[in-house]
């Protein structure tokens, strides 16, 4: 894998709101005007308030490709995790750089902040159109809990995957 996932320097934090957006809003996942579309262009705050990790394409001058935004239970980012769980938000690679293992490599090393934080799970929030991500998810491990589905605002239903880890 030629993708390199590290934590956010501040010279990251534009690049990385704006590839969260675009994936969010050009796969049609959210409008491109209101709160949210303002959350996920908000890279900083997110690098402030939690742990926003990259993947950085080496061969593309350390370009940040993508991103994830690592939850601690009860912090500001976390909307479902329970005590024992990490959670993930807002995961995003940009269009040009899809299908090289950015993604995969964000949750890898979500994975590997929880287990630093002596946290046994891991969960997570999903739109039930992320398809691709759905199954990305399922070959690292992650099932479908439904019982924990929830719907942060109406008319917006989001799926939740956990994991043992």
């Amino acid at each position: 894998m030629d993708i390199v996932v590290r934590t956010a320097r501040p010279e990251d934090l534009e690049q990385a709101g704006r590839i969260t957006a675009d994936a969010f809003v050009g796969d049609g996942h959210t409008s491109a005007h209101g709160d949210y579309v303002r959350l996920l262009r908000d890279a900083r705050t997110r690098a402030a308030e939690a742990e926003l990790l990259v993947a950085a394409d080496p061969a593309a001058g350390g370009a940040v490709v993508g991103c994830v935004t690592f939850a601690l239970p009860g912090g500001p980012w976390a909307d479902i995790a329970r005590e024992d769980e990490g959670e993930i938000r807002m995961l995003a690679v940009a269009r040009a750089a899809r299908g090289r293992g950015a993604g995969e490599a964000l949750v890898r090393a979500s994975m590997e902040r929880a287990r630093a934080h002596g946290l046994p799970r891991m969960a997570f929030s999903t739109q039930q159109g992320m398809h691709a991500a759905h199954r990305l998810y399922e070959r690292l491990g992650f099932r479908r809990a439904p019982e924990r589905d929830w719907s942060p605002v109406p008319g917006v239903d989001l799926w939740v995957y956990a994991a043992g880890l």
